[in-house]
Protein backbone atom coordinates (compact mmCIF):
# COMPACT_ATOMS: atom_id res chain seq x y z
CA UNK A 1 0.00 0.00 0.00
CA UNK A 2 1.36 3.47 -0.85
CA UNK A 3 0.81 6.88 0.66
CA UNK A 4 1.84 10.37 -0.48
CA UNK A 5 3.69 11.12 2.78
CA UNK A 6 5.06 7.80 4.12
CA UNK A 7 7.01 8.04 7.33
CA UNK A 8 9.10 5.47 9.10
CA UNK A 9 7.03 3.03 11.12
CA UNK A 10 8.82 2.26 14.39
CA UNK A 11 7.58 -0.91 16.14
CA UNK A 12 8.77 0.40 19.48
CA UNK A 13 6.74 3.58 19.03
CA UNK A 14 3.67 1.46 18.26
CA UNK A 15 4.31 -0.45 21.50
CA UNK A 16 3.79 2.81 23.44
CA UNK A 17 0.19 2.99 22.24
CA UNK A 18 -2.29 1.23 24.54
CA UNK A 19 -3.85 -0.61 21.61
CA UNK A 20 -0.61 -2.40 20.74
CA UNK A 21 1.23 -2.59 24.07
CA UNK A 22 0.68 -6.35 24.55
CA UNK A 23 1.76 -7.42 21.05
CA UNK A 24 4.94 -9.40 20.42
CA UNK A 25 7.93 -8.09 18.52
CA UNK A 26 6.96 -10.22 15.52
CA UNK A 27 3.42 -8.81 15.54
CA UNK A 28 4.65 -5.23 15.76
CA UNK A 29 7.06 -5.84 12.88
CA UNK A 30 4.18 -7.29 10.88
CA UNK A 31 2.07 -4.20 11.54
CA UNK A 32 4.82 -1.94 10.29
CA UNK A 33 5.22 -4.05 7.13
CA UNK A 34 1.47 -4.06 6.37
CA UNK A 35 0.64 -0.54 7.52
CA UNK A 36 2.34 2.81 7.42
CA UNK A 37 2.69 6.07 9.34
CA UNK A 38 1.28 9.17 7.71
CA UNK A 39 1.51 12.83 8.62
CA UNK A 40 -1.81 14.51 7.90
CA UNK A 41 -2.00 18.27 7.76
CA UNK A 42 -4.97 20.07 9.37
CA UNK A 43 -8.08 19.01 7.47
CA UNK A 44 -10.25 16.02 6.69
CA UNK A 45 -9.00 12.55 7.60
CA UNK A 46 -12.14 10.72 6.49
CA UNK A 47 -15.80 11.59 5.85
CA UNK A 48 -18.98 10.06 7.23
CA UNK A 49 -20.78 7.57 4.95
CA UNK A 50 -17.77 7.18 2.63
CA UNK A 51 -16.54 3.57 2.18
CA UNK A 52 -14.44 2.65 5.22
CA UNK A 53 -11.09 1.80 3.63
CA UNK A 54 -8.63 2.48 6.46
CA UNK A 55 -8.17 2.02 10.19
CA UNK A 56 -6.50 5.02 11.89
CA UNK A 57 -4.61 5.20 15.20
CA UNK A 58 -3.46 8.60 16.47
CA UNK A 59 0.24 8.71 17.36
CA UNK A 60 0.43 12.43 18.03
CA UNK A 61 -1.64 15.52 17.25
CA UNK A 62 -5.31 16.37 17.78
CA UNK A 63 -8.47 15.21 16.05
CA UNK A 64 -12.14 16.20 16.05
CA UNK A 65 -14.96 13.82 15.19
CA UNK A 66 -18.37 14.94 13.97
CA UNK A 67 -21.67 13.61 12.66
CA UNK A 68 -24.07 14.97 10.08
CA UNK A 69 -27.14 16.81 11.36
CA UNK A 70 -29.14 17.99 8.40
CA UNK A 71 -26.64 19.81 6.23
CA UNK A 72 -24.24 20.54 9.10
CA UNK A 73 -21.45 18.62 10.82
CA UNK A 74 -21.92 18.61 14.59
CA UNK A 75 -18.83 17.99 16.73
CA UNK A 76 -19.14 14.94 18.98
CA UNK A 77 -15.56 14.57 20.22
CA UNK A 78 -12.18 16.29 20.40
CA UNK A 79 -9.03 14.60 21.71
CA UNK A 80 -5.23 14.55 21.59
CA UNK A 81 -4.90 11.26 23.52
CA UNK A 82 -2.35 8.97 21.91
CA UNK A 83 -3.77 5.66 20.74
CA UNK A 84 -7.35 6.70 20.08
CA UNK A 85 -8.60 5.03 16.94
CA UNK A 86 -11.30 5.37 14.34
CA UNK A 87 -12.24 4.57 10.80
CA UNK A 88 -12.76 0.97 9.67
CA UNK A 89 -12.72 -0.54 13.16
CA UNK A 90 -15.66 -2.84 12.30
CA UNK A 91 -13.93 -4.35 9.26
CA UNK A 92 -13.56 -7.73 11.05
CA UNK A 93 -17.39 -8.05 10.92
CA UNK A 94 -17.28 -8.17 7.13
CA UNK A 95 -20.30 -7.46 4.98
CA UNK A 96 -22.68 -8.26 7.84
CA UNK A 97 -22.63 -4.55 8.68
CA UNK A 98 -22.34 -1.55 6.33
CA UNK A 99 -18.61 -0.89 5.90
CA UNK A 100 -18.78 2.89 5.84
CA UNK A 101 -17.29 5.52 8.12
CA UNK A 102 -19.73 6.07 10.97
CA UNK A 103 -18.66 9.71 11.39
CA UNK A 104 -16.19 12.26 10.09
CA UNK A 105 -12.70 12.95 11.45
CA UNK A 106 -10.47 15.91 10.83
CA UNK A 107 -7.08 16.91 12.21
CA UNK A 108 -6.88 20.32 13.89
CA UNK A 109 -3.08 20.39 13.70
CA UNK A 110 -0.40 18.37 11.87
CA UNK A 111 -1.01 14.86 13.20
CA UNK A 112 0.70 11.52 12.77
CA UNK A 113 -1.36 8.36 12.34
CA UNK A 114 -0.62 4.69 12.05
CA UNK A 115 -2.78 3.61 9.11
CA UNK A 116 -3.84 0.10 8.17
CA UNK A 117 -5.98 -0.91 5.19
CA UNK A 118 -9.42 -2.19 6.24
CA UNK A 119 -9.02 -5.65 4.71
CA UNK A 120 -5.58 -6.02 6.27
CA UNK A 121 -6.90 -4.90 9.66
CA UNK A 122 -9.74 -7.44 9.42
CA UNK A 123 -7.34 -10.25 8.48
CA UNK A 124 -4.93 -9.45 11.32
CA UNK A 125 -7.67 -9.27 13.96
CA UNK A 126 -9.26 -12.53 12.77
CA UNK A 127 -5.93 -14.35 12.62
CA UNK A 128 -4.34 -13.06 15.83
CA UNK A 129 -7.38 -12.90 18.06
CA UNK A 130 -9.88 -15.56 16.87
CA UNK A 131 -11.43 -16.03 20.30
CA UNK A 132 -11.73 -12.28 20.81
CA UNK A 133 -13.36 -11.94 17.37
CA UNK A 134 -15.99 -14.54 18.29
CA UNK A 135 -16.61 -12.77 21.58
CA UNK A 136 -16.89 -9.39 19.89
CA UNK A 137 -19.19 -10.80 17.20
CA UNK A 138 -21.38 -12.34 19.87
CA UNK A 139 -21.40 -9.10 21.82
CA UNK A 140 -22.19 -6.99 18.76
CA UNK A 141 -24.86 -9.13 17.12
CA UNK A 142 -26.20 -10.49 20.39
CA UNK A 143 -26.56 -6.97 21.73
CA UNK A 144 -28.20 -5.95 18.48
CA UNK A 145 -30.71 -8.80 18.68
CA UNK A 146 -31.35 -8.04 22.35
CA UNK A 147 -32.03 -4.39 21.56
CA UNK A 148 -34.33 -5.41 18.73
CA UNK A 149 -36.25 -7.86 20.93
CA UNK A 150 -36.56 -5.52 23.88
CA UNK A 151 -37.26 -2.62 21.52
CA UNK A 152 -40.08 -4.64 19.98
CA UNK A 153 -41.44 -5.26 23.48
CA UNK A 154 -41.16 -1.55 24.20
CA UNK A 155 -43.12 -0.79 21.04
CA UNK A 156 -45.76 -3.39 21.90
CA UNK A 157 -46.12 -2.00 25.42
CA UNK A 158 -46.54 1.50 24.01
CA UNK A 159 -49.03 0.21 21.45
CA UNK A 160 -50.99 -1.61 24.16
CA UNK A 161 -51.10 1.52 26.28
CA UNK A 162 -52.21 3.65 23.33
CA UNK A 163 -54.79 1.04 22.31
CA UNK A 164 -56.28 1.09 25.79
CA UNK A 165 -56.46 4.87 25.68
CA UNK A 166 -57.94 4.83 22.18
CA UNK A 167 -60.56 2.27 23.26
CA UNK A 168 -61.55 4.54 26.13
CA UNK A 169 -61.72 7.56 23.83
CA UNK A 170 -63.81 5.67 21.27
CA UNK A 171 -66.17 4.30 23.91
CA UNK A 172 -67.28 7.75 25.12
CA UNK A 173 -68.61 9.12 21.81
CA UNK A 174 -69.95 5.70 20.81
CA UNK A 175 -71.91 5.41 24.06
CA UNK A 176 -73.18 8.99 23.63
CA UNK A 177 -74.37 8.17 20.12
CA UNK A 178 -76.21 5.06 21.39
CA UNK A 179 -77.91 7.07 24.14
CA UNK A 180 -78.87 9.85 21.74
CA UNK A 181 -80.27 7.33 19.27
CA UNK A 182 -82.48 5.76 21.94
CA UNK A 183 -83.76 9.20 22.98
CA UNK A 184 -84.30 10.16 19.36
CA UNK A 185 -86.44 7.09 18.86
CA UNK A 186 -88.66 8.20 21.77
CA UNK A 187 -88.98 11.73 20.40
CA UNK A 188 -89.86 10.49 16.91
CA UNK A 189 -92.52 8.25 18.44
CA UNK A 190 -93.93 11.30 20.24
CA UNK A 191 -93.96 13.28 17.00
CA UNK A 192 -95.85 10.45 15.29
CA UNK A 193 -98.48 10.73 18.03
CA UNK A 194 -98.81 14.45 17.39
CA UNK A 195 -99.07 13.80 13.66
CA UNK A 196 -101.95 11.45 14.38
CA UNK A 197 -103.81 14.29 16.09
CA UNK A 198 -103.06 16.58 13.18
CA UNK A 199 -104.35 14.00 10.73
CA UNK A 200 -107.62 13.79 12.69
CA UNK A 201 -108.38 17.32 11.50
CA UNK A 202 -108.46 18.95 14.91
CA UNK A 203 -106.60 22.07 13.75
CA UNK A 204 -107.32 24.56 11.01
CA UNK A 205 -105.08 24.73 7.92
CA UNK A 206 -103.83 28.25 8.71
CA UNK A 207 -102.84 27.19 12.23
CA UNK A 208 -100.97 24.16 10.88
CA UNK A 209 -99.08 26.31 8.40
CA UNK A 210 -98.12 28.68 11.23
CA UNK A 211 -96.83 25.77 13.33
CA UNK A 212 -94.79 24.37 10.40
CA UNK A 213 -93.28 27.79 9.77
CA UNK A 214 -92.38 28.09 13.47
CA UNK A 215 -90.87 24.62 13.32
CA UNK A 216 -88.53 25.66 10.52
CA UNK A 217 -87.54 28.83 12.34
CA UNK A 218 -86.85 26.80 15.50
CA UNK A 219 -84.54 24.46 13.56
CA UNK A 220 -82.62 27.47 12.27
CA UNK A 221 -82.32 28.80 15.83
CA UNK A 222 -80.86 25.48 17.00
CA UNK A 223 -78.09 25.71 14.41
CA UNK A 224 -77.12 29.20 15.66
CA UNK A 225 -77.73 28.66 19.39
CA UNK A 226 -75.09 30.38 21.54
CA UNK A 227 -73.10 28.48 24.17
CA UNK A 228 -74.03 29.82 27.62
CA UNK A 229 -72.08 29.42 30.83
CA UNK A 230 -73.84 27.58 33.70
CA UNK A 231 -74.98 30.78 35.46
CA UNK A 232 -76.43 32.33 32.28
CA UNK A 233 -78.13 29.00 31.45
CA UNK A 234 -79.77 28.85 34.87
CA UNK A 235 -81.05 32.43 34.58
CA UNK A 236 -82.42 31.80 31.08
CA UNK A 237 -84.19 28.61 32.19
CA UNK A 238 -85.84 30.44 35.11
CA UNK A 239 -87.05 33.16 32.75
CA UNK A 240 -88.52 30.67 30.25
CA UNK A 241 -90.09 28.57 33.04
CA UNK A 242 -91.84 31.66 34.45
CA UNK A 243 -93.08 32.56 30.96
CA UNK A 244 -94.56 29.08 30.44
CA UNK A 245 -96.17 28.89 33.89
CA UNK A 246 -97.68 32.35 33.54
CA UNK A 247 -99.49 31.08 30.43
CA UNK A 248 -100.72 27.87 32.06
CA UNK A 249 -98.43 25.46 30.20
CA UNK A 250 -98.32 22.17 32.10
CA UNK A 251 -94.89 21.06 33.32
CA UNK A 252 -93.29 24.10 31.77
CA UNK A 253 -90.11 23.50 33.77
CA UNK A 254 -89.51 20.34 31.71
CA UNK A 255 -89.71 22.25 28.42
CA UNK A 256 -87.58 25.21 29.49
CA UNK A 257 -84.10 23.52 29.38
CA UNK A 258 -84.68 22.31 25.82
CA UNK A 259 -85.82 25.74 24.62
CA UNK A 260 -82.87 27.47 26.28
CA UNK A 261 -80.37 24.97 24.79
CA UNK A 262 -81.84 25.72 21.36
CA UNK A 263 -81.53 29.48 21.90
CA UNK A 264 -85.32 30.04 22.16
CA UNK A 265 -85.78 32.93 24.60
CA UNK A 266 -88.92 34.29 26.26
CA UNK A 267 -89.00 37.03 23.61
CA UNK A 268 -89.01 34.42 20.84
CA UNK A 269 -91.84 32.56 22.61
CA UNK A 270 -93.85 35.81 22.60
CA UNK A 271 -93.66 35.64 18.80
CA UNK A 272 -94.94 32.05 18.91
CA UNK A 273 -97.92 33.09 21.03
CA UNK A 274 -98.67 35.99 18.73
CA UNK A 275 -98.48 33.71 15.70
CA UNK A 276 -100.68 30.79 16.88
CA UNK A 277 -102.90 32.40 19.50
CA UNK A 278 -103.72 31.29 23.04
CA UNK A 279 -105.81 28.26 22.02
CA UNK A 280 -103.03 26.71 19.91
CA UNK A 281 -100.16 27.82 22.16
CA UNK A 282 -99.62 24.66 24.22
CA UNK A 283 -99.83 22.13 21.35
CA UNK A 284 -97.59 24.39 19.27
CA UNK A 285 -95.00 24.62 22.07
CA UNK A 286 -95.01 20.86 22.61
CA UNK A 287 -94.66 20.25 18.87
CA UNK A 288 -91.73 22.70 18.85
CA UNK A 289 -90.24 20.94 21.87
CA UNK A 290 -90.25 17.62 19.98
CA UNK A 291 -88.71 19.34 16.96
CA UNK A 292 -85.97 21.00 19.00
CA UNK A 293 -85.16 17.83 20.95
CA UNK A 294 -84.94 15.85 17.72
CA UNK A 295 -82.59 18.41 16.20
CA UNK A 296 -80.40 18.53 19.30
CA UNK A 297 -80.19 14.74 19.45
CA UNK A 298 -79.23 14.55 15.78
CA UNK A 299 -76.50 17.14 16.47
CA UNK A 300 -75.25 15.01 19.36
CA UNK A 301 -75.16 11.91 17.17
CA UNK A 302 -73.32 13.85 14.47
CA UNK A 303 -70.76 15.16 16.98
CA UNK A 304 -70.24 11.68 18.44
CA UNK A 305 -69.80 9.93 15.13
CA UNK A 306 -67.50 12.73 13.93
CA UNK A 307 -65.39 12.20 17.04
CA UNK A 308 -65.21 8.47 16.32
CA UNK A 309 -64.22 9.19 12.72
CA UNK A 310 -61.56 11.66 13.89
CA UNK A 311 -60.10 9.11 16.29
CA UNK A 312 -60.01 6.43 13.63
CA UNK A 313 -58.33 8.90 11.27
CA UNK A 314 -55.77 9.75 13.95
CA UNK A 315 -55.08 6.05 14.51
CA UNK A 316 -54.55 5.60 10.77
CA UNK A 317 -52.26 8.64 10.66
CA UNK A 318 -50.36 7.41 13.70
CA UNK A 319 -49.87 3.85 12.46
CA UNK A 320 -49.30 4.82 8.79
CA UNK A 321 -50.61 1.34 7.89
CA UNK A 322 -52.04 2.46 4.56
CA UNK A 323 -49.10 4.60 3.48
CA UNK A 324 -45.57 4.21 2.18
CA UNK A 325 -42.94 3.77 4.93
CA UNK A 326 -40.85 6.70 3.60
CA UNK A 327 -42.64 9.82 2.43
CA UNK A 328 -42.75 13.60 2.62
CA UNK A 329 -44.78 14.65 5.67
CA UNK A 330 -45.88 17.62 7.75
CA UNK A 331 -44.54 17.13 11.28
CA UNK A 332 -47.59 18.92 12.68
CA UNK A 333 -49.88 16.19 11.33
CA UNK A 334 -47.74 13.57 13.04
CA UNK A 335 -47.63 15.48 16.32
CA UNK A 336 -51.40 16.07 16.32
CA UNK A 337 -52.19 12.42 15.62
CA UNK A 338 -49.86 11.35 18.44
CA UNK A 339 -51.42 13.83 20.87
CA UNK A 340 -54.89 12.62 19.94
CA UNK A 341 -53.84 9.00 20.45
CA UNK A 342 -52.41 9.94 23.85
CA UNK A 343 -55.29 12.20 24.90
CA UNK A 344 -56.42 9.72 27.56
CA UNK A 345 -53.01 10.07 29.26
CA UNK A 346 -53.06 13.87 29.24
CA UNK A 347 -55.06 14.45 32.40
CA UNK A 348 -56.97 17.51 33.52
CA UNK A 349 -53.97 18.72 35.50
CA UNK A 350 -51.84 19.01 32.34
CA UNK A 351 -51.99 22.25 30.37
CA UNK A 352 -51.13 21.56 26.73
CA UNK A 353 -49.48 24.33 24.72
CA UNK A 354 -48.96 23.89 20.97
CA UNK A 355 -46.57 26.51 19.63
CA UNK A 356 -46.46 25.56 15.95
CA UNK A 357 -44.68 27.34 13.15
CA UNK A 358 -47.09 26.47 10.34
CA UNK A 359 -44.74 27.94 7.73
CA UNK A 360 -42.34 25.01 8.13
CA UNK A 361 -41.79 22.92 4.99
CA UNK A 362 -42.67 19.27 4.76
CA UNK A 363 -39.77 16.87 5.33
CA UNK A 364 -38.80 13.43 4.03
CA UNK A 365 -39.21 10.93 6.84
CA UNK A 366 -40.39 7.58 8.16
CA UNK A 367 -43.57 8.93 9.78
CA UNK A 368 -44.59 5.86 11.79
CA UNK A 369 -41.18 5.80 13.46
CA UNK A 370 -41.23 9.54 14.15
CA UNK A 371 -44.63 8.99 15.81
CA UNK A 372 -42.88 6.50 18.07
CA UNK A 373 -40.33 9.18 18.97
CA UNK A 374 -43.08 11.68 19.81
CA UNK A 375 -44.84 9.02 21.89
CA UNK A 376 -41.70 8.23 23.90
CA UNK A 377 -40.84 11.88 24.54
CA UNK A 378 -44.40 12.96 25.41
CA UNK A 379 -44.91 9.98 27.70
CA UNK A 380 -41.65 10.75 29.53
CA UNK A 381 -42.75 14.37 29.93
CA UNK A 382 -46.13 13.35 31.34
CA UNK A 383 -44.53 10.92 33.78
CA UNK A 384 -42.07 13.59 34.89
CA UNK A 385 -44.91 16.00 35.71
CA UNK A 386 -46.93 13.33 37.52
CA UNK A 387 -50.33 14.69 36.52
CA UNK A 388 -49.72 18.41 36.99
CA UNK A 389 -47.82 20.90 34.83
CA UNK A 390 -47.46 22.32 31.33
CA UNK A 391 -46.65 20.21 28.29
CA UNK A 392 -45.31 22.36 25.46
CA UNK A 393 -44.93 21.18 21.87
CA UNK A 394 -43.00 23.71 19.79
CA UNK A 395 -41.87 23.64 16.18
CA UNK A 396 -39.50 26.04 14.46
CA UNK A 397 -36.96 26.33 11.68
CA UNK A 398 -33.33 25.83 12.72
CA UNK A 399 -30.92 26.46 9.85
CA UNK A 400 -31.44 23.56 7.41
CA UNK A 401 -33.51 21.56 9.86
CA UNK A 402 -36.99 21.43 11.34
CA UNK A 403 -36.92 21.67 15.13
CA UNK A 404 -39.49 19.84 17.24
CA UNK A 405 -39.20 20.64 20.94
CA UNK A 406 -41.14 18.78 23.63
CA UNK A 407 -40.96 20.49 27.00
CA UNK A 408 -42.32 19.87 30.47
CA UNK A 409 -42.32 21.61 33.84
CA UNK A 410 -41.30 18.57 35.84
CA UNK A 411 -38.43 18.36 38.35
CA UNK A 412 -35.79 18.15 35.63
CA UNK A 413 -33.01 15.68 34.85
CA UNK A 414 -29.90 15.86 37.09
CA UNK A 415 -26.79 16.98 35.22
CA UNK A 416 -24.88 13.79 36.02
CA UNK A 417 -27.65 11.68 34.47
CA UNK A 418 -28.18 13.76 31.31
CA UNK A 419 -25.09 12.21 29.72
CA UNK A 420 -26.51 8.70 30.16
CA UNK A 421 -30.19 9.00 29.34
CA UNK A 422 -29.71 7.91 25.72
CA UNK A 423 -27.81 4.77 26.73
CA UNK A 424 -29.67 1.49 26.12
CA UNK A 425 -31.28 -0.01 29.23
CA UNK A 426 -30.54 3.05 31.35
CA UNK A 427 -33.64 4.18 33.22
CA UNK A 428 -34.52 6.17 36.32
CA UNK A 429 -37.97 4.59 36.58
CA UNK A 430 -38.81 2.02 39.26
CA UNK A 431 -38.29 -1.65 38.44
CA UNK A 432 -41.02 -2.92 36.15
CA UNK A 433 -42.03 0.54 34.89
CA UNK A 434 -39.48 1.02 32.14
CA UNK A 435 -37.07 -0.90 29.91
CA UNK A 436 -34.59 1.94 29.44
CA UNK A 437 -34.91 1.71 25.67
CA UNK A 438 -37.39 4.49 24.89
CA UNK A 439 -34.79 7.24 24.49
CA UNK A 440 -32.23 4.87 22.96
CA UNK A 441 -34.73 3.85 20.27
CA UNK A 442 -35.71 7.49 19.76
CA UNK A 443 -32.06 8.47 19.36
CA UNK A 444 -31.43 5.78 16.77
CA UNK A 445 -34.56 6.70 14.79
CA UNK A 446 -33.71 10.41 14.76
CA UNK A 447 -29.93 10.30 14.39
CA UNK A 448 -29.15 7.12 12.46
CA UNK A 449 -32.27 6.70 10.36
CA UNK A 450 -33.10 10.36 9.67
CA UNK A 451 -29.61 11.89 9.97
CA UNK A 452 -31.02 14.29 12.53
CA UNK A 453 -30.13 15.25 16.06
CA UNK A 454 -31.69 14.58 19.47
CA UNK A 455 -30.55 16.36 22.60
CA UNK A 456 -31.89 17.51 25.96
CA UNK A 457 -31.71 20.74 27.94
CA UNK A 458 -32.92 20.46 31.50
CA UNK A 459 -33.15 22.31 34.76
CA UNK A 460 -35.78 22.11 37.52
CA UNK A 461 -39.12 23.21 36.07
CA UNK A 462 -37.91 23.32 32.46
CA UNK A 463 -36.90 20.19 30.54
CA UNK A 464 -36.83 20.29 26.75
CA UNK A 465 -36.06 17.46 24.35
CA UNK A 466 -35.07 18.89 20.98
CA UNK A 467 -35.38 16.89 17.76
CA UNK A 468 -33.83 18.34 14.63
CA UNK A 469 -34.74 16.75 11.31
CA UNK A 470 -33.17 17.69 7.96
CA UNK A 471 -35.40 19.40 5.42
CA UNK A 472 -33.57 17.83 2.47
CA UNK A 473 -33.45 14.03 2.10
CA UNK A 474 -30.24 12.31 3.09
CA UNK A 475 -28.96 8.80 2.74
CA UNK A 476 -31.11 6.64 5.02
CA UNK A 477 -29.74 3.89 7.23
CA UNK A 478 -31.71 0.65 7.07
CA UNK A 479 -30.06 -0.86 10.13
CA UNK A 480 -30.51 1.95 12.63
CA UNK A 481 -29.41 -0.28 15.51
CA UNK A 482 -25.78 0.47 14.61
CA UNK A 483 -24.22 3.19 16.67
CA UNK A 484 -20.49 3.25 17.08
CA UNK A 485 -19.06 6.72 17.60
CA UNK A 486 -15.38 7.29 16.95
CA UNK A 487 -12.63 7.80 17.78
CA UNK A 488 -12.51 4.98 20.31
CA UNK A 489 -10.51 5.30 23.47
Amino acid sequence: MTTPNPLKCDPEELRTLFLFEKLTDEQLDHLCREGYVELIEPGVVYTEDDPATCFYVLIEGEVVTSRKVGGDDVEIGRTSQRGVYGGAYQAYLGDRVPQVYQNSMRATEPSRFFVLAADCFAEIVQEWFPMAVHLLEGLFFGGQRTREAVGQRERLLALGSLTAGLTHELNNPAAAAVRATASLRERVAGMRGKLRLLAAGKYERASLESIIELQQRAVEKVAKAPKLDPLATSDAEDEVTDWLENRGIRDGWQLAPTFVQAGLTAEWLDQVQECVGDQMLEPALRWLNYTVETELLMNEIEDSTTRVSTLVGAARQYSQLDRAPFQVVDVHDLLDSTLLMMSAKIGKGIHLVKDYDRSLPQIPAYPSELNQVWTNLIENALQAMDGSGTLTIRTARDAGSVLVEIGDTGPGIPADIQKRIFEPFFTTKPVGQGTGLGLDISWRIVVNKHHGDLRVESEPGDTRFQVRLPVTPGETVNDFENNSPAPQQ
